[in-house]
């Protein structure tokens, strides 16, 4: 019987998150590439939170942007509200979060792959991958259709095997009641590739119209709105954005929870899977801290054009009669009409372990991976790693060397590299604290710390690239500028210094030195400063960062000197770690398993101690 074959460069499985970001870059870096989905319909669904962004997550999202992806720029177009998360603290930790019209950003994003050059969307489900000699060569579908290619990209998200559970209820289905995937893990177990269970869950949808608001705090946007694309018009950002609102569980709720936790199918042992820890349902919460009286709840606009709202804060696998008595024990919700109950879902993914610092198999070439597949957790995750995939799947097939975000450059590069070095045992979420630099890593500032890659990549156009250029020497010019202002102690300046409760000055003092004092900024200084050119907000922005903590920024940069030098030095490939005198056990075996590719990934590795590290080196040195 003739089957359909059809020729690509690059192939990409799933149209989620990852996908769509993956199937972007290797399509605008020329590669003819196809995109898989079990439902067109689906493409860059958000089957849970209507939100982009977040702690942390937000820096995931302008780092996207800055090497060209697209998941910045779609949020720019179509949320609803804008908050700067943690302005009460420093830079660092500054992070940007919209709420999204969930249809709008779904359908924008589609828009986008359906307008793009040298990219083919394909509504089927790949059910087997066709390895020769520990090559990728192509994909076959449930139709039996034949799509031979050069690389391959999975980004399969939470629909392998996926499965919908609350109380004893449990459907074998993906998000949303979406068809899942049910045969592509049978081929990548034969092909050898290590499988887990995770499991992630999300909360009810309510109807608005059955919310008493009067009973909750309302959440309003912020009044300038910062875009999370560098190429976004700021004033294009500045539009009416919905109310979010705030409620709290109560006493009656957890006891609710409680009577009813021999029902869960959490603690009955029905789940296999292991579920994210950062992001637990309300029965986890309730368990795990029984001393706090009450727990947030958020609810939050699905979009303009549907009255679903999402309950923040209460994803859970209740049956559905607990979760009707639960959701009416809180304040504000006591006559809410569920149109979707929470659920949980089980799906399959790989052991990240298995993957390079490229997201290439380490033991199929030409094969790649990203998102939710590699074991983590949240879109903007899903949508770093997709977007690193699919890059380097093209300068694979195109001979090029590939792109490895290292941990002092990038969030994404912290991600990845914990992925692929440290043992996960539940989906991974990136958070502020996993950085070791994050004061270099500021959201802010990651056009200056990526455009140039993304540029050299070949997915930032020449026009942006000039603009980013013009933006970095301005910054040069003016910091220059304000160090070498001289102000003397006028009438004027000590005015200024008072109004900001700044001790006066007894002699001269330049610009710089006095943005340094905690209290003052670039802007307050505005009134002395005469020779203050017309600059953009986010050049003196950078301006009061780079002056205000430079002496910490210089104290990290001399850190990333030191962790460069254990990156270059490299561990040979044909090295035996069981010929190394004095090496632990563990270690010997942690190293043998994860072949770290350089000293810096082997001191990442759980069970490696930096004695183990130092007899490394001695060896190194010995060879």
């Amino acid at each position: 019987m003739n089957k359909l074959v059809e020729n690509y460069d690059i192939a990409v499985i799933g149209a989620g998150h990852a996908g769509c970001e993956a199937a972007l870059a290797a399509a605008r870096l020329g590669m003819e590439t196809i995109v898989f989905t079990v439902s067109v319909d689906s493409i860059a669904l958000m089957p849970c939170n209507p939100n982009i962004g977040g702690s942390s997550k937000g820096h995931l999202v302008k780092e996207i942007d800055a090497l060209g992806g697209e998941m910045g720029k779609v949020i720019d177009k179509t949320f609803i509200q804008s908050k700067m998360l943690n302005q009460s603290k420093g830079p660092a930790v500054h992070s940007l979060r919209a709420q999204a019209d969930k249809k709008n950003y779904s359908s924008t994003m589609r828009q986008v792959l359906e307008n793009t050059d040298h990219l083919t969307i394909k509504q089927a489900e790949v059910t087997e991958l066709v390895v020769e000699d520990g090559v990728i060569k192509g994909v076959k579908t449930y139709s039996g259709a034949l799509y031979e290619c050069k690389a391959v990209v999975l980004c399969t998200g939470t629909y392998l095997k996926a499965r919908c559970i609350y109380g004893d209820i449990s459907n074998y289905t993906g998000p949303n009641g979406l068809q899942p995937a049910n045969y592509l893990t049978d081929s990548l177990k034969e092909n050898g590739i290590e499988m887990f269970r995770f499991k992630t869950g999300t909360p009810a949808r309510i109807d608005k119209r059955t919310i008493d608001f009067s009973k909750m705090e309302e959440q309003k946007g912020d009044e300038r709105v910062v875009p999370f694309s560098f190429s976004t018009d700021p004033e294009s950002v500045q539009i009416e954005q919905a109310s979010c609102w705030l409620t709290y569980t109560n006493e009656k709720t957890h006891e609710i929870i409680r009577e009813n936790l021999d029902r869960s199918p959490l603690y009955s042992g029905m789940i296999e899977g292991t579920g994210p820890r950062y992001c637990p349902s309300i029965e986890d919460k309730v368990v795990k801290f029984s001393d706090k009286p009450r727990h947030q709840v958020f609810i939050e606009p699905e979009g303009l054009s549907t009255n679903e709202m999402y309950v923040g804060g209460m994803s859970s696998s209740l049956p559905e009669d607990v979760q009707h008595e639960m959701y009416h024990s809180v304040a504000g919700l006591e006559n809410a009409k569920i149109v979707r109950n929470a659920y949980a879902i089980e799906y399959d993914c790989i052991n990240p372990l298995q993957l390079k610092a490229t997201l290439e198999f380490k033991k199929i070439e030409n094969l790649f991976s990203g998102g939710q597949f590699n074991g983590s957790s949240g879109y903007e995750e899903a949508a770093a790693q997709g977007l690193i995939a699919g890059i380097n799947a093209a300068l694979k097939v195109q001979g090029k060397e590939l792109l490895v975000l290292d941990r002092s450059e990038a969030y994404i590069g912290v991600l990845i590299d914990d992925l692929v070095t440290k043992e996960n045992h539940e989906p991974y979420r990136m958070m502020t604290s996993r950085a070791e630099y994050r004061l270099l890593l500021r959201q802010d500032n990651a056009d200056i710390r990526l455009r140039k890659k993304g540029y050299e990549v070949g997915l930032i156009n020449e026009e942006d690239y000039q603009k980013f250029v013009k933006k970095t020497e301005q910054i040069e010019e003016e910091i220059h500028r304000v160090e070498n202002t001289f102000v003397g102690t006028s009438k004027e300046v000590q005015e200024v210094l008072e109004k900001y409760n700044s001790t006066p000055l007894t002699s001269g003092s330049t610009l710089g030195e006095l943005i340094r004092r905690p209290e003052l900024t670039y802007d307050s200084l505005a009134p002395i400063d005469k020779e203050r050119p017309q600059l953009n907000y986010d050049v003196t922005e950078q301006v009061n960062i780079n002056i205000k903590y430079d002496g910490y920024i210089k104290r990290q940069l001399k850190q990333v000197e030191q962790f460069k030098k254990l990156e270059k030095k490299q561990i040979p490939a044909d090295i035996n770690y069981d010929e190394i005198k004095s090496l632990r056990i563990e270690a010997v075996q942690k190293l043998k398993l994860y072949q770290p590719l350089n000293i810096g990934q082997a001191s990442r590795i759980a069970g490696v101690s930096p004695a183990d590290i130092s007899v490394l080196l001695v060896y190194l040195e010995s060879r």
